[in-house]
Order: structure tokens, then C-alpha cells, then sequence
């Protein structure tokens, strides 16, 4: 299918992504974690897993203003004072005026997140010195060796945004090879092929690592391997014309669905999972569920509410069946940014595609996707 005519991809209108309740979550330490309604409790302090999800949306943001750009030195140097000298990280940080760590070591996938974000910030930050820090930073990282599947699939990430400005950067590209290997088994089972017993979190990012691993490796493989789990994974999550996430408790084969309550963290890892299948193989339909994707924050959902608060930029924290979490955590409102950031390039590729008779420069295909 033409992308130009993939769901009016071109015309669809969304929102630009909100940074206002980013910004009104941050301060001079780093991001707070929760908020009431849409003021931060700055009780509950900040974690890395949050920073690191910041730093991404940020650098990833085109002619940021310099608010933005603020955010990013911000973030980078919270992960710099979270890194220990093993390079692993600190997760959870007390606010002022103690400001200290509340543990030994965060947990494996807030490391695996920090080293995404520091391989997003060393390709993609604003100026040479912060790209040349966060390299710094990841390549100290890189021994990281995790059982995690979530986790290697964010280090994976984060080695593969290396890897594309430095193609012959050995410890990123050592990393990836590890990560890669660490992501679960595939099972052979069309009704259900996801290498774990239970749809948890996050989970499209298990297929969008193994997309990414496939195309940095040239591994065919473990490439249609991802697309495969991405279609189940879509197919699994769709209810109609809308998709219908895992709910916070997970999910398997047998239990009801819809069920609730619904994470916005989903979905916009399945914006990004999406993003990356059409990057890689140029089929509209990976387009189309990435719209969906954003367009779940919108409203076109299981219960029929917006989850963005168009008052405040911020996004609720989760979907009920009859109702929706009034309170906007740092968590939410980053998969909002980030699905809202995905959905834009599409359209602007859409827009592309439509401008030119030549149907081969919508997006030249990478590979092209064995996934039905």
C-alpha cells in the first residue's frame, strides 16, 4: 500500500508533542517521577528510569528551543552523577534537601535505559562536547550483561544509536552482539510466539530490539523475528479500529480482554516498536499502527477518553474502563511525547510520499518484512 494513502496518514490531525508538563516536572536536580493531578510530589523524588526515558524524547526533538536544550544538559548530567565507577547506575534519588540515593545499584532495566539515552545523547546531542561526554559515559557502560529481555533490549537501543554515527565503534558494537543474544527465545508457536509466558510492560520493546539488533547485525534472522512478534503483538493488541493494551497486571492466552487498567507506557513503546518497522522495511502498515498508537492517547481507546490533558500537556497515568487516572506522571506523559514524535514523522513522510509521483522515494525499504 502507498503510504500517502495509509489511514490519511498526510491529513490525520494530531497534536505536536507537549513538553509544558515535562518542563513543569523538572527542575534544577532532574524530573520528578510523580505528580498529583498535574503538580509534581516532590516527596517521591526522581529515578533514572525516568531521566534516561527524558533524555531520548529530548535529543530526539528537531530545532529544539532553548528550553529543551536545557532539559538535555539537565538529564545528561543526572545520569552522569547516577553512574557509579562500574558504570552501572543508581535509580532512585531523594529530592532537596537531602538529595541523596535510596539505593546500592537501580535495577537492571533502569541501567539498560540510561545506556540508551547516553547512546541517543552521543549520536544525537546538540553540541560536540555533550556528544563527546555522553560516548564517555556509554562506553563505561558497556561491560553491562543482564538476563533482562527489557533490559538488553534498551541497551541494544542505545548501541545501535552509537553504532549508526560510529560505525566501527568496537564496545558498542560488542554490547549489541551481547544484548542481542539476551533477548528471549522465539517460540515456534504462531499462537503465541512471545519468549516469555505472559505479556508484562514495555513490551513491544522486546520486538523493536530485535528489529534494530537485525539491521545493525545484517542478521535476517533475528530481524523477521521482531517484525513476527511485532505483527502478533498487534494483532494481539487490537480491538476493532483501535488498539487494546495489556493491562498493568499482564496478560496470556485464556484471560479476558479488554482488560484494565491500561498503561500509557504501552503504548508508546508500540509507537516506537512501529516506527522502527516501517523505517526498516517501508510497508504502510506499520505506519498505520503507529498512528494508532497515538491516536490511543487521544481517545480512540477501549473506554472512549483522551488521555492527554490538552490543559496542561501532561497525560494520565492510566485507563479504567469508565474512567482514567487523574494524576500525570513523568512515565505517562514521556510515552505521549514519544508516540506523538513518531506519529509526526510518519506524516511528514506521508506529505513526502504524496508530493512525488515516484512511488520509490515514499521510503526506500531496508529489508523487506517475511511477516504475513
Amino acid at each position: 500500500m502507498h503510504l500517502a494513502h495509509a489511514r490519511g496518514a498526510g491529513s490525520l490531525r494530531l497534536p505536536q508533542p507537549p513538553f509544558e508538563h515535562l518542563l513543569r516536572l523538572s527542575d534544577g536536580t532532574g524530573l520528578f517521577e510523580h505528580a498529583s493531578s498535574a503538580g509534581p510530589l516532590r516527596n517521591y523524588g526522581y529515578c533514572t528510569d525516568d531521566v534516561a526515558r527524558g533524555l531520548v524524547v529530548v535529543v530526539r526533538e528537531p530545532s529544539p528551543p532553548p528550553e529543551l536544550r536545557r532539559l538535555e544538559s539537565l538529564y545528561f548530567s543526572f545520569l552522569v552523577h547516577a553512574q557509579l565507577p562500574d558504570g552501572r547506575f543508581h535509580n532512585r534519588l531523594s529530592a532537596a534537601p537531602e538529595c541523596r540515593w535510596l539505593d546500592e545499584v537501580g535495577s537492571d532495566d533502569a541501567i539498560g535505559r540510561a545506556l540508551w539515552a547516553l547512546g541517543a545523547a552521543a549520536a544525537g546531542g546538540r553540541s560536540p562536547g555533550l556528544r563527546h561526554r555522553a560516548l564517555a559515559r556509554f562506553e563505561l557502560g558497556t561491560d553491562f550483561c543482564s538476563p533482562s529481555p527489557r533490559a538488553n533490549a534498551a541497551a541494544v537501543l542505545g548501541a545501535v544509536q552509537v553504532l549508526a554515527s560510529r560505525r566501527d565503534h568496537r564496545p558498542a558494537r560488542a554490547l549489541l552482539e551481547k544484548a542481542a543474544a539476551r533477548l528471549g527465545t522465539v517460540s515456534a508457536d504462531p499462537t503465541w510466539p512471545w519468549p516469555e509466558a505472559r505479556l508484562a510492560y514495555d513490551n513491544a520493546r522486546l520486538a523493536e530490539g530485535r528489529i534494530a539488533a537485525g539491521v545493525a547485525l545484517g542478521d535476517q534472522r533475528l530481524l523477521n523475528e521482531g517484525l513476527r512478534l511485532l505483527d502478533w503483538l498487534v494483532a494481539t493488541e487490537t480491538c476493532g479500529d483501535h488498539l487494546s493494551f495489556t493491562p498493568h497486571r499482564g496478560w496470556t492466552l485464556g484471560e479476558p480482554r479488554p482488560g484494565f487498567d491500561q498503561q500509557p507506557i504501552e503504548a508508546g513503546a508500540m509507537a516506537d516498536a512501529c516506527a522502527r518497522a516501517f523505517d526498516t522495511t517501508g510497508e504502510a502498515r506499520w505506519a498505520n499502527a503507529c498512528l494508532r498508537a497515538a491516536e490511543w492517547f487521544l481517545g480512540t481507546n477501549d473506554a472512549g477518553l483522551p488521555l492527554l490533558d490538552a490543559a496542561t500537556g501532561g497525560c494520565s497515568d492510566g485507563l479504567g474502563p469508565d474512567g482514567r487516572n487523574r494524576n500525570e506522571g513523568a512515565e505517562s506523559t514521556l510515552a505521549l511525547i514519544s508516540a506523538l514524535q513518531q506519529a509526526r514523522s510518519i506524516q511528514a513522510a506521508a506529505r513526502r510520499a504524496a508530493s512525488t509521483s515516484a512511488a520509490a522515494t515514499v521510503a526506500a525499504p531496508t529489508w523487506r518484512s517475511d511477516a504475513p
